[in-house]
């Protein structure tokens, strides 16, 4: 089972460092990792995907809790988190196929980000599954590039997830 681990760290160099090495250390698999800054400029927010049990994802948080520079560790769960991951696909793209992938892209909410004679850059924001959904549609055009973010995660509501007491 995939589980969301959102992880409120110092903001110093080496901390992801740490992080990955206790993962591997302990043959914890990461599948999505996505780091990125707070409202608070000395403060990052680590978000990691990792599959295992109730008692994989418990031994990860007492581990990550070990580590000095971890403020702050919570399983965010399913049905309480709104998640989401970028992807940016290239595909080919000549005159007779744009029009085809214009109608997935309306449907699948994706924007088109550069345009050339053979080509089509896209955007799409979304959850993992509808992401997944989309390469497979787009897929038959012919994927010249792409790459995806790693998964993000908020609590959903008015609780906040942060170091200092929020206003």
């Amino acid at each position: 089972m995939k589980h969301t681990i959102s992880v409120l760290v110092e903001n110093h160099s080496g901390v992801l460092s740490r992080i990955s090495g206790l993962f591997s250390r302990r043959g914890f698999n990461i599948e999505s990792l996505a780091v990125g800054p707070t409202q608070d400029p000395e403060v990052s927010r680590v978000t990691i995907i990792a599959d295992g049990n109730e008692y994989t994802v418990e031994q990860i948080e007492k581990q990550l809790n070990k580590l000095i520079e971890v403020i702050k560790v919570k399983t965010l769960k399913t049905g309480e988190c709104l998640a989401r991951e970028l992807l940016l696909v290239k595909v080919a793209a000549g005159a007779d196929k744009r029009q085809e992938i214009m109608t997935i892209c309306e449907i699948a909410n994706a924007k088109v980000i550069d345009l050339t004679l053979n080509t089509m850059t896209l955007e799409v924001c979304d959850k993992y599954d509808h992401l997944k959904r989309f390469e497979q549609l787009i897929a038959p055009y012919g994927i010249i590039e792409m790459v995806r973010t790693g998964t993000i995660a908020i609590q959903k509501g008015s609780e906040v997830f942060a170091h200092k007491k929020q206003i």
